[in-house]
């Protein structure tokens, strides 16, 4: 693994920590900001990617629903 990427990590991690309580998918929505895959957001939250993934597919649903 590059340095870069354990930054990256490392800063995406700090980013969601305060959010301990937040869902799957409000966790996702945060680390789509960096651009980062769906394997990187899934080790930083604890998930399997498919769950990274629906969970991503869900949010869109919701954003589309509020508009």
């Amino acid at each position: 693994m590059s340095e870069d990427k354990s930054i990256l990590l490392m800063l995406a991690y700090l980013c969601i920590s305060t959010e301990a309580e937040a869902s799957l998918i409000r966790k996702v929505q945060i680390l789509d900001r960096f651009d980062m895959k769906d394997e990187d957001i899934a080790k930083v939250c604890g998930s399997s990617i498919q769950s990274v993934r629906n969970a991503r597919a869900l949010g869109k649903k919701k954003r589309k629903r509020a508009q």
